[in-house]
């Protein structure tokens, strides 16, 4: 039961396979079976590839299905289109096609085997990937916000300023109305007289100006300060809204870069190994022998061949004799009196009815 289903798989014609012998059955069954595992490992592969895509084991097992069985429909194809033939380089030259697209099916099913091997190392390189991503996403958002909170820490350094200025002025008062008082500065007169009370009245009126001034700068401080504050929440929640983004920076594309940053030696070994397993079915048609099976395909083919060939002959011999018999027939009608005659009489007729009408018409013109 295994063996004709292998047998099936390899697209041999079933109805002469089974009057070979069991060493070429055994044969084309094997090939059979090599392009059904390939099929399997489609499977496997395009399903695992789906999955990265859809997140979903069903559908990406339903579409992983469909991407076998096109690969088992082509490697069926492939091989049971090889005919065999007395000379090796003719049969080398009607492989090549199917060989070059054997090679392309084993690098499509290879690829998302090899993301599932080296998952781990890729999982690192993703991580590496992600952290740079973070960073330069932080850093671009933070520059992005950088002009709004320098002109709000310049408005604030400007208050402050404005405040220890005011500061400044006042002590400076301050220590002329004392030295003043105490007789080792201006009019250097021990005692409050009338010019400490003016200096006084000075420091006084400076004071009030800087307590307004603080009061005022203070509220727009706070005011600029909470803008700040603001503008801190809103660039930490930009930044987050960006993180899932790039948590789910590991699709397939990202895997198969990821991939391609890895030491390339064993992602190599691993795309020669399914090569040899994609192009095993064809290399071994064309190294095989001319065995029993396509001895009896080819005398199938040249039967057909021959019949057809003589049909056309006969077709295109009666086609010839026909057209020769019927030169002859109308060369003697040509000399027949009589008919001559009859056609002459009707095409008098015709030209009769012909002028008839035509009078008729212009009398009704007229």
């Amino acid at each position: 039961m295994l063996k004709r289903f292998f047998i099936t798989c390899s697209g041999a014609d079933r109805a002469i396979i089974y009057n070979c012998s069991d060493g070429e059955q055994n044969k084309y069954a094997g090939i059979g079976a090599t392009v059904f595992f390939t099929a399997l490992l489609a499977w496997v592969a395009a399903s695992y590839a789906l999955y990265t895509v859809f997140d979903n084991i069903y559908m990406a097992a339903a579409f992983g299905l469909l991407w076998g069985l096109l690969i088992f429909n082509l490697d069926r194809f492939i091989v049971s289109t090889i005919r065999k033939r007395d000379n090796f380089r003719q049969e080398l030259l009607q492989a090549t096609p199917r060989i070059i697209l054997a090679i392309i099916i084993a690098i499509v099913i290879s690829k998302p085997l090899e993301i599932k091997i080296f998952e781990k190392e890729i999982d690192t390189v993703l991580l590496k990937e992600k952290n740079k991503m973070a960073l330069a996403n932080k850093k671009q958002t933070t520059d992005y916000y950088a002009t709004d909170f320098n002109k709000n820490k310049a408005a604030i350094d400007s208050l402050k300023s404005e405040i220890v200025a005011k500061e400044k002025e006042v002590n400076a008062l301050y220590s002329i109305y004392i030295t003043e008082a105490e007789g080792t500065s201006g009019t250097k007169k021990l005692g409050k007289g009338p010019v400490y009370k003016e200096k006084r009245e000075k420091h006084d009126a400076a004071l009030a100006q800087l307590n307004a001034l603080r009061e005022k700068n203070t509220a727009k401080i706070e005011a600029k300060e909470a803008m700040a504050s603001s503008l801190q929440t809103e660039l930490d929640n930009k930044i987050n809204e960006s993180k899932p983004i790039i948590d789910k920076f590991d699709g397939l594309m990202a895997r198969i870069n990821a991939l391609n940053k890895l030491p390339l030696l064993p992602s190599l070994f691993i795309m020669l190994l399914f090569l040899a397993i994609e192009t095993s079915p064809i290399i071994a048609k064309l190294l095989s022998p001319k065995g029993e099976y396509d001895f009896k395909l080819e005398e199938n083919e040249m039967a057909i061949k021959t019949n057809l060939t003589q049909n056309n002959y006969q077709r295109d011999l009666m086609r010839t004799t026909d057209a020769k018999i019927y030169d002859d027939v109308y060369a003697e009608i040509r000399s027949d009196k009589e008919l001559y005659n009859y056609k002459k009489k009707k095409a008098i007729e015709l030209l009769e009815m012909q002028a008839d009408s035509f009078s008729e018409k212009q009398k009704n013109i007229m």
